[in-house]
């Protein structure tokens, strides 16, 4: 018995009767239940679909995913970069205040238990600067109580690297060596203008140094005083409410690693300059106390900056003292290379900074190649920042207390 248009047939296709679903039903057996009919659902096979992502090649679709993303990262730095470079003189005077900060925010914190915070901050400020200016006229006396025994040691420093080159493996002759020092003198009274013209730049260039020096004295008086009201009205101000716990993480963790880095750094150039001074004073090599503060300041460029120093070092021992000298000097930068890059760094910046002397290197030079001089030094501790913040963002909040 099959149903067809609303009426119940028989097997042999005749009509018996509507059905109903009432007791009065035509053809129903009473007490019987009426019959339905159950159209079940068509089961159609569902052939999946995958998509051109998902039919290419494993690895590909991976390096695929990276590639944009470090393709978006790459356009984003260069952005700030080039930001950065349109405001230089703003941004590396920020970031000598940011330094100058981190070193005496320690000071002005331990001077602010017996004195007004003001007054702590301008004694640490004022103090730092007196010792940095007696440094520097330390230097200057130095080398203008030794500039007329200096001048007679070079002239025979000279002589002598000049019958060093004559003898082997050199064997350049007496005429080939004036022709040289020829060369030298045209060279300057060709390029006199030229000179000239880079030397009055120069003069602007002081200016700038100047400049920058103030805003980022004028700007470190702010940060040492009240950084955390800086800070706190950023966040109130620019951010909003569910952003401020990740903002507030990110930012301490970006302190503490700067902070760290640059006390580390001076640590590891106070300690290389004290070993180069104590050796170059054995050695006698003339401007030592010079070439001890030049050690200090290229050590902030890190894998870099020592030997390049070490290498001056190394042209004054040969023209004050001779090829023996400079030898022992030579030494000395192998030496203080092992121990800055096995030792030191190792040593002080595994509390502040973890990065694989790789990603040193490798932003050192581009930060060089991006910025000169500026960049090699801002280099390694903005990656180090960022590659904090990264961290501290990605990790899983605190437990709120109760």
């Amino acid at each position: 018995m099959r149903r067809r248009g609303g009426r119940v047939v028989g097997g042999d296709g005749r009509r018996t009767g509507r059905e109903r679903s009432g007791p009065g039903a035509r053809g129903a057996v009473p007490g019987s239940r009426p019959a339905y009919s159950v159209r079940l659902p068509s089961v159609t096979r569902s052939i999946p679909r995958t998509s051109v992502a998902e039919r290419t090649v494993g690895w590909l679709r991976i390096a695929a995913a990276y590639s944009w993303r470090l393709i978006l990262v790459g356009v984003v730095v260069w952005g700030i970069f080039s930001v950065l470079g349109r405001f230089q003189l703003i941004a590396v005077s920020l970031f000598l205040a940011l330094v100058i900060t981190s070193v005496l925010r320690p000071l002005a914190d331990v001077l602010d238990r017996f004195m007004p915070r003001p007054l702590s901050v301008a004694v640490a400020l004022i103090g730092s600067i007196l010792l940095v200016l007696g440094l520097l006229a330390l230097v200057g006396n130095a080398v203008a109580g030794e500039s007329t025994r200096l001048s007679g040691e070079f002239r025979g420093g000279v002589h002598r690297i000049e019958e060093w080159l004559r003898q082997p493996p050199f064997r350049l002759s007496p005429g080939r060596l004036a022709a040289l020092q020829q060369e030298v003198t045209d060279y300057l009274s060709r390029h006199r203008a030229s000179l000239f013209s880079s030397a009055v730049s120069g003069l602007g260039r002081v200016v700038e140094v100047i400049t920058g020096g103030a805003l980022a004295l004028f700007a470190s008086v702010f940060f040492i005083h009240s950084g955390e009201k800086l800070w706190s009205w950023v966040s109130v101000r620019l951010l909003p409410r569910g952003g401020r716990p990740v903002w507030e993480r990110a930012g301490r963790a970006a302190w503490r690693t700067f902070a760290g880095y640059t006390r580390g750094i001076i640590i590891i150039a106070a300690t290389n300059a004290i070993l180069v001074g104590i050796v170059l004073f054995i050695l006698r090599v003339p401007l030592a106390l010079p070439l001890t503060l030049l050690e200090f300041f290229a050590a902030f460029v890190p894998l870099v900056g020592s030997p390049v120093a070490l290498g001056v070092a190394t042209v004054v021992a040969l023209a004050g003292r001779g090829p023996l000298t400079a030898a022992a000097v030579l030494v000395l930068i192998v030496v203080i290379g092992q121990l800055e890059g096995h030792v030191l760094h190792p040593l002080v910046m595994s509390w502040a900074v973890r990065l694989h002397p790789l990603v040193v290197a490798v932003s050192v030079i581009a930060g060089s190649i991006v910025a000169g001089v500026i960049g090699a030094v801002v280099a390694v501790p903005f990656v180090s920042v960022v590659w904090a913040v990264l961290g501290a963002v990605r990790a899983p909040p605190p437990p709120s207390s109760p």
